[in-house]
C-alpha cells in the first residue's frame, strides 16, 4: 500500500506518524509536508489543488491510496477528477465527493440537509445580497447573542457572533454588501445562539457502514478561559469525561445514523471522515457544524488513541467492508498542546529556530515548520501539536507542560489551561 496525504499541518503529521506504524516509510508521500513530516515519509513539493500535477505523480510513483489532510482539495472535487480520468481512477481517494464535501463546504446545504433529516441543530435562515432587510428582520426573532455564518469556505473565520442588533447587522452587511469573505459570503446563514459546552464526534464510513473514533473536545480561542480571538485550535482531550455512554447513545441515534442515511438516500456516495461539531445543551446534542474531514488538533489526540490500523481501515473502506471492523482504542487519556507563532491568530512571525531537547514523554507533532539553513524554523501560526497519554487527564496534562518545557523558539506562546475545564466534571 502506498499512500500520499494530502496537507502540511499538525494533522498530517500526525497521520504520516500513524501510517510510519503499519507501513513501509518508503511508502508514505506527504504534499508538501513540513520539517516533522519527513521523519515519516517523503515529502513532496505539490499543491493540494493542482489535480493534474498530483495525478502525475501518483502515476510516476504507483500511489494507491490518495488521504486529503483538509477540506480544501476535497471541496474543490479531487475525488471526481480521479474518479473521471482512466488513467487515474484506479486510486482510491479517501474522501467525499463535491456533492458530499458541500456537508462542510456550504453552511446553507448543510443546515438544510439537518433538517430534512430531523437532525437536532440551531434555528436558522439564509439570505443572499437581494435580502438585506429581511434578514434583518429574521434578527428580531431571535435572543442575543446572533450567530453569523459565511455560507462557503472562510478559512475558520466565516462564522461571527454577535452580542447585539446592531452589531449582528454590521456583520451582515459586511458579509452580503462589503464582501469581507469574498465569495463565501454571497449567501449568510443567522441561526440562534446555543449555551452549552462544545464536543467533536468523528465517523469514518464507506458509504453504507461506519464506525466511530473517539471524540474530542478541542479549545478555539487564543487565550486562556476561551478568551481573546478564534484560532484554528490551541489544544485538545480525549475522551471528553462528560460524553458518557447515555450522550453518545443520543449522538448516534439523532444525529450519526440519521446523518448517514440522509447521504445514502440523497445518493451521495460519502466515504471517509465525518466530523460533526456538537454542542452539549442541557445533555442533548446540537449539531454546530459539519466538517468534511478530520480536524485539526483533534486528529492529534485521536489517533494516538487507535489501536487498530488506519490502513486495514482505508483498505476496507474501498472494499465496503468497514461493517467487518470492530476498532480497538486505549482507554487512556490523550491530551494536545499547541505551541503558536509571536502574533498568531494575527500577524505572526516565521523563521524562528526551534529547539526541542530530549522529549520523552509527549510525541512532537510539527505543523508550521520548515527545514531550512540546517535547523528546524517555524512556519506558521500554529508551529507544535505537543500530545501525551496518560492514565489520568491530570497527568497527560502534566506531561504535555513539562515536555514544552522543554522546547524553545522565540515568541513561543500556548494556553496554560487546556483541559482544566473538564476536570470540573470529575
Amino acid at each position: 500500500m502506498r499512500i500520499l496525504i494530502l496537507g502540511s499541518g499538525g494533522r498530517e503529521c500526525a497521520f504520516a506518524w500513524k501510517f510510519s506504524k503499519e507501513l513501509a516509510i518508503e511508502n508514505i508521500f506527504i504534499a508538501p509536508g513540513n520539517a516533522g513530516t519527513s521523519q515519516y515519509g517523503t515529502n513532496v513539493n505539490l499543491s493540494i489543488t493542482d489535480f493534474n500535477q498530483i495525478g502525475s505523480f501518483c502515476i510516476k510513483n504507483n500511489i494507491d491510496f490518495i488521504l486529503p489532510g483538509g477540506e480544501d482539495s476535497l471541496v474543490a472535487g479531487i475525488r471526481n477528477y480521479f474518479e473521471n480520468r482512466e488513467d487515474l481512477k484506479k486510486i482510491y481517494v479517501f474522501g467525499p465527493d463535491v456533492q458530499g464535501a458541500m456537508l462542510e463546504g456550504s453552511k446553507e446545504f448543510s443546515k438544510k440537509f439537518m433538517t430534512k433529516y430531523n437532525i437536532p441543530t440551531a434555528r436558522f435562515k439564509s439570505f443572499n445580497k437581494e435580502q438585506i432587510e429581511l434578514a434583518f428582520e429574521f434578527l428580531k426573532t431571535l435572543k442575543s447573542p446572533y450567530v453569523i455564518k459565511a455560507d462557503g469556505l472562510a478559512a475558520g473565520k466565516g462564522v461571527l457572533i454577535c452580542n447585539s442588533i446592531s452589531e449582528a447587522k454590521d456583520a451582515i452587511k459586511d458579509m452580503l454588501k462589503n464582501d469581507i469573505f469574498g465569495t463565501a459570503g454571497n449567501t449568510i446563514v443567522i441561526e440562534e445562539f446555543l449555551s452549552g459546552i462544545e464536543v467533536s464526534f468523528f465517523a469514518i464510513t464507506d458509504g453504507n457502514n461506519y464506525i466511530l473514533l473517539p471524540e474530542a473536545k478541542d479549545y478555539k480561542r487564543i487565550g486562556e478561559n476561551d478568551t481573546g480571538l478564534n484560532t484554528g485550535g490551541m489544544g485538545a482531550v480525549s475522551p471528553v469525561i462528560f460524553a458518557d455512554n447515555k450522550f453518545k447513545e443520543k449522538v448516534v441515534e439523532k444525529i450519526v445514523n440519521p446523518t448517514i442515511y440522509g447521504l445514502k438516500n440523497e445518493n451521495i456516495n460519502y466515504r471517509g471522515f465525518i466530523f460533526f461539531g456538537l454542542i452539549n445543551v442541557n445533555n442533548e446534542p446540537y449539531v454546530i457544524e459539519y466538517n468534511c474531514r478530520m480536524g485539526d488538533p483533534e486528529t492529534e489526540t485521536v489517533l494516538p488513541r487507535l489501536k487498530t490500523s488506519l490502513s486495514e481501515i482505508i483498505k476496507k473502506s474501498k472494499m465496503g467492508q468497514l461493517s467487518s471492523l470492530q476498532p480497538e482504542f486505549i482507554n487512556e487519556y490523550c491530551t494536545t498542546v499547541i505551541l503558536v507563532s509571536k502574533g498568531y491568530p494575527g500577524n505572526y512571525e516565521k523563521g524562528k529556530k526551534i529547539i526541542i531537547n530530549d522529549v520523552n514523554d509527549s510525541l512532537i507533532f510539527h505543523a508550521g515548520t520548515k527545514f531550512e539553513n540546517a535547523e528546524t524554523q517555524s512556519n506558521g501560526g500554529r508551529v507544535l501539536a505537543v500530545t501525551s497519554i496518560d492514565n489520568s487527564l491530570e497527568g497527560a496534562l502534566k506531561k504535555c507542560y513539562n515536555s514544552i518545557n522543554k522546547i524553545q523558539y522565540d515568541g513561543m506562546n500556548f494556553r496554560k489551561d487546556i483541559g482544566k475545564d473538564l476536570l470540573n466534571y470529575k
